[in-house]
């Protein structure tokens, strides 16, 4: 048992990031992954004039595609009196999240001069004249370097026809200034004893006097340094039933003034029916360090040519069922659209495990595509192919073994390090959750935790997925291995697909929510900076993912 914090800012976010037992926290009351807010600056060039006198008067108006085709507006531009090469002022606001594809629609239209005076909300689109249409993923606007996609416009619902229609640009920026972050050390003394046998304590066991690793929140988080935060100490349990120590609320400007001032913050145990009263307690908070930083946001990476290299590895066990039937466990759903954004290359190393090859023996990590040298296929549709093909010459045996694949997944990651230290690496295990080397399996998350990769396991069908739980970390503990070795940081994320089917979040949606949080753990813990970003020149309006 254990003691760890629980920090609730102003807005309901979570910071992916530098304390286990607080993200588990999070996670556990349903606080949803962060997202970062971007500005959208639009600028066209070469548009169609179609006033006779003049030139045309253009506006955009910008769209979000949804689920199920339907157009969500964002916001519109102003209008831009005679010009054929526009630069609108009024930015559109979209909020990017990493772990879904958010398609764009821009529509350019020419407003006449009788809507002038009015406010460009309310005016009519269907008597205005309509001058293009572009289209992209947001995705690809910030892996762009510079933040800016060019997009030829056409005519609407994708007829581009023989006619120039002119250009539009598309710019991102990062608002909100929440690349600016403080990070604190908390220590506490005479923590009341919640436990029979052991003392109370990120989590720091057996300890009625704990100090915490550093705690990173961004701005983003607490918005201002006024805003109160509540601090809850808790007596952690694995089994998920926290005893509540006590709780404070204080703000960050509070935290800063405790450090200045060297002095503590008493715990208090909120009222009861029976009592009707505030407990102060014995017990008290103490900041040991109190330091103002800045850091490298998300999409700082990625637009300055750091790439996600995705690898999948499927289960060819007899226990999957039919493999070609749409519910069994061999259903793939193309988790890779995603994340082929952010590779260049979009080839991607593919395995299967547990099956019968064609030489009569079982193996436990065999190319996908059946060749003997090259174990990679073009895109999402090439592992698909390459899977089809397999389920002609491969049989289904077993057992589960997840050590091979992660070791070889963990070897190009280690490879990768010494001719390029811009890769990151995302394994996919497509499996039933039935795994019988589970301390082999930790002992391979266990090395592969200081390489760069992310290990995100779908686990389809009926099966007991304890073991997958414990792989996924998300208690608070991390693993360790059979030498006792301690993972340096959680890089599996585990989905069953059951729990997510038919739901509002996707298969996809939910494996890649904690990646953007995992990748700034290991670039930050190695100092890793992406290139040509100087955060301390940058405008004060950005935020952290």
């Amino acid at each position: 048992m254990g003691g760890c914090f629980q920090i609730l800012p102003p807005m309901p976010t979570s910071d992916a990031a530098l304390n286990d037992a607080v993200d588990d926290f999070f996670r556990a009351r349903g606080i949803q992954p962060l997202f970062t807010q971007l500005e959208l600056s639009l600028s066209g060039s070469n548009l169609r004039d179609l006033d006779i006198i003049s030139k045309s008067d253009p506006m955009v108006v910008a769209y979000t595609k949804k689920r199920d085709g339907t157009l969500e507006e964002l916001g519109r531009t102003e209008v831009i009196m005679n010009s054929l090469d526009p630069a609108w002022i009024e930015k559109i606001t979209v909020a990017y999240h990493f772990e879904i594809v958010q398609p764009l629609i821009f529509h350019v239209y020419d407003v006449d001069t009788k809507y002038y005076n009015l406010p460009v909300k309310t005016l009519k689109l269907n008597d205005q004249e309509f001058l293009g249409e572009g289209s992209c993923v947001l995705s690809e606007i910030v892996t762009k370097q510079g933040q800016s996609l060019t997009l030829d416009l056409h005519n609407r619902n994708g007829n581009r026809g023989l006619k120039n229609l002119g250009k539009l640009t598309v710019h991102a920026e990062e608002t909100v200034a929440s690349r600016n972050a403080i990070e604190v050390i908390f220590h506490c003394s005479h923590l009341e004893n919640k436990d029979l046998f052991s003392k109370s304590t990120e989590v720091v066991d057996n300890n009625l006097n704990p100090i915490w690793r550093p705690l990173c929140l961004t701005m983003q988080q607490f918005v201002s340094k006024d805003n109160p935060l509540v601090i809850e100490c808790f007596d952690f349990n694995t089994s998920g039933n926290h005893v509540l120590i006590g709780k404070l609320q204080k703000s960050v400007a509070d935290l800063e003034k405790l450090h200045k001032q060297k002095t503590g913050a008493s715990f208090i145990l909120p009222s009861s029916a029976q009592h009707g009263h505030e407990k102060v307690l014995k017990g008290q908070l103490f900041v040991d360090q109190f330091c103002e930083k800045q850091l490298y946001s998300f999409i700082d990476y990625v637009s300055s040519g750091f790439e996600f290299n995705f690898m999948v590895a499927v289960d060819f066990t007899a226990s999957n069922g039919n493999p070609r039937n749409p519910d069994s466990l061999h259903y793939i759903d193309p988790s890779g659209e995603v994340i082929q954004f952010y590779d260049s290359d979009r080839r991607f190393p593919a395995w299967g495990f547990g099956g019968r090859t064609i030489d009569g023996t079982v193996s436990h990590c065999f190319n996908l595509n059946g060749s003997a040298s090259g174990v990679e296929v073009e895109g999402v549709q090439g592992i698909m192919a390459a899977y089809a093909s397999a389920l002609n010459h491969v049989a289904l045996a077993g057992p589960t073994l997840f050590g091979q694949v992660i070791n070889n997944a963990a070897e190009i990651a280690r490879q990768s390090l010494s001719y390029n230290g811009r890769k990151y690496f995302v394994l996919l295990i497509i499996t039933d959750g039935v795994v019988t080397d589970l301390q082999e399996t930790k002992d391979a998350l266990v090395r592969a935790s200081d390489l760069p990769l992310s290990i995100l396991i779908v686990g389809v069908g009926g099966a007991d997925f304890k073991q997958m739980e414990i792989l996924d970390a998300d208690n608070g503990c991390r693993l360790e291995s059979s030498t006792g070795r301690v993972a340096t940081r959680d890089i599996v994320q585990f989905v069953p697909m059951r729990e997510v089917r038919g739901g509002q979040t996707s298969v996809v949606q939910a494996l890649l929510e904690e990646l953007p949080g995992q990748f700034l753990t290991y670039m930050r813990s190695r100092d890793i900076k992406p290139g040509a970003v100087n955060i301390a020149q940058t405008s004060a309006s950005h935020a952290t993912i």
